[in-house]
């Protein structure tokens, strides 16, 4: 297939290795942007002709490049499209557009300025069931719309950097807006957090539009099996759309009626009608990528910024809700000295204690029965589980995710940037560190960013950390290197693996 459009690919990883697949099919892969060198190889090896490159600057700089595609974690959207934008490209931006509005309206001024295009990946819109139900509404099929429900539920991808309202919930909200054409009055949110005290893994998002349509959304990534699904009620007709179906049978109509008897509505049932798909069957992901191309060449764009801010909205309102469900048993039921410092956007859990001249930041998520020391930052976005112990001058940067009963010794020190410059931004090449549950971090240790300290882990005073340390590790030195395991109760373990102090036998390893 011929094109004239040189994309540049920015985040090569889990969706971006989809991505780089249809656009080149499409002929408009000319770079790739990634920082693994082992990602980059592995896109060298399949697409040899594509350029690869560590640096953005690169992609963005080039002029053989017409647009740049962003599927890199949500935090990092708004700096790499707002520099993209700035560069006059147009961007095409995966879900969710950004990490709040702010961020999004401003791309969106900056693009209408710039006389460029935003396109966010709403994949559903491209989704030949998508497609049929809007065409049976438009055309009257289903009567008129009074319900619509949607079910994404997995085991699995579960995420650390966002929740699953973020990461599974727009594609479903992308689409009931477009089916309603209304934007809700009245957003509810309740969510659950199982595996991490502020987190939600599994959320329930009930909207009400002022056509009187309501509609509600459930995702899940702790469910048995696979479930996509999504429901629409008219009061003629009803459709369910199984995305785990095989095309011929995705798309199952029921023409259901309700007939009033003697005052009382009573159902007639009639068995459901398979809208076989299958002829001429494309990829949806495929759809959305030429979708792009054919809205840079003038063509309609119908998830462009704008949709994604309306997306973005009910996002927040969902969270919004959910914040304040958390905030409402917590209220007055921790301590904060009155030297401390406690951001708007937080959450803190109950009989947390924070101590003198600490600075807790914008968005943190702090469990419940935490201690936190003298002289401690953390966030923004800081990430920390129960009955964790902080003690002074530690600082726990964006990034660094502590999990329940973890300790970190005075002074020990988190990094969540590789490779800092004062004077080169690097706020989008945030690694990830995970402090797993229970392990112990040794006073002026220095843990550097991008790697995992196993569960019940044990890091020596003064060590310099660089890669992962498993479950039971004891680690120290520097570089710090695997000396011995440690038991869960904080003892060292002999040859035989077994605790004298509570005679615990570690597991083979």
């Amino acid at each position: 297939m011929s094109n004239c459009l040189n994309l540049a690919l920015v985040g090569a990883g889990y969706w971006g290795k989809n991505l780089a697949r249809n656009f080149h099919k499409l002929n408009a892969l000319k770079l790739v942007c990634d920082p693994s060198e082992d990602v980059l190889l592995e896109m060298k090896k399949k697409y040899p002709e594509v350029i690869t490159a560590l640096s953005f600057s690169q992609a963005i700089k080039s002029p053989d490049i017409d647009a740049v595609v962003i599927a890199t974690p949500v935090e990092k959207h708004f700096l790499l499209a707002k520099e993209a934008l700035l560069a006059n490209k147009h961007v095409f931006i995966e879900k969710p557009m950004t990490t709040n509005l702010h961020e999004a309206e401003e791309l969106i001024s900056l693009a209408k300025k710039n006389k460029k295009i935003i396109f966010i990946g709403h994949i559903l819109h491209y989704h030949p069931a998508i497609a049929q139900i809007k065409k049976m509404l438009g055309e009257g099929d289903l009567g008129r719309l009074q319900y619509i429900y949607s079910n994404r539920l997995n085991l699995g991808k579960i995420r650390r950097e966002e929740n699953i309202l973020r990461y599974n919930a727009p594609h479903e909200i992308s689409v009931i807006l477009s089916l309603v054409g209304e934007e809700p009055v009245e957003i509810k949110a309740f969510g659950t957090n199982i595996l991490h005290p502020s987190i939600a893994d599994t959320t329930m998002t009930h909207l009400r539009f002022p056509s009187g349509i309501s509609a509600h959304i459930y995702v899940s990534w702790l469910h048995p099996f696979k479930e996509q699904k999504l429901v629409v009620i008219g009061d003629g007709k009803m459709v369910v759309f199984d995305d785990s179906a095989p095309p011929e049978s995705k798309l199952t109509l029921y023409p259901h009626s309700i007939i009033w008897k003697n005052g009382l509505p009573v159902p007639e049932k009639k068995d459901g009608v398979h809208i076989d798909l299958s002829q001429d069957w494309e990829e949806p992901l495929f759809g959305e990528c030429q979708a792009f191309i054919n809205a840079l060449s003038g063509s309609p764009c119908i998830t462009d910024g704008e949709e994604g801010l309306k997306v973005l909205r009910v996002l927040q309102g969902a969270q919004e809700c959910m914040d304040k469900q958390a905030e409402l048993p917590n209220t007055k039921n921790y301590f904060t000295h009155e030297t401390s410092i406690v951001d708007e956007g937080c959450s803190i859990g109950k009989e947390t204690r924070i101590w003198h001249y600490s600075h807790i930041l914008k968005g943190s998520k702090i469990g419940e029965c935490v201690n936190i020391g003298q002289n401690v930052m953390i966030g923004p976005n800081g990430i920390v589980g129960n009955n964790v112990k902080i003690q002074n001058n530690v600082s726990v940067y964006e990034g660094v995710t502590l999990e329940d009963d973890v300790f970190c010794g005075p002074s020990c020190v988190f990094t969540n940037v590789i490779n800092p410059r004062s004077n080169i931004p690097r706020k989008t090449e945030i690694k990830p560190t995970l402090i797993c549950k229970g392990a112990t971090i040794g006073a002026n240790s220095t843990i550097l960013c991008g790697i995992t300290i196993g569960k019940h882990a044990f890091i020596g005073a003064g060590s310099v950390v660089t890669g992962d340390i498993p479950d039971h590790g004891l680690a120290y030195g520097n570089p710090a290197t695997l000396q011995g395991w440690m038991c869960e109760c904080g003892h060292k373990l002999g040859e035989d693996k077994k605790c004298k102090a509570c005679e615990k036998q570690l597991p083979a390893q």
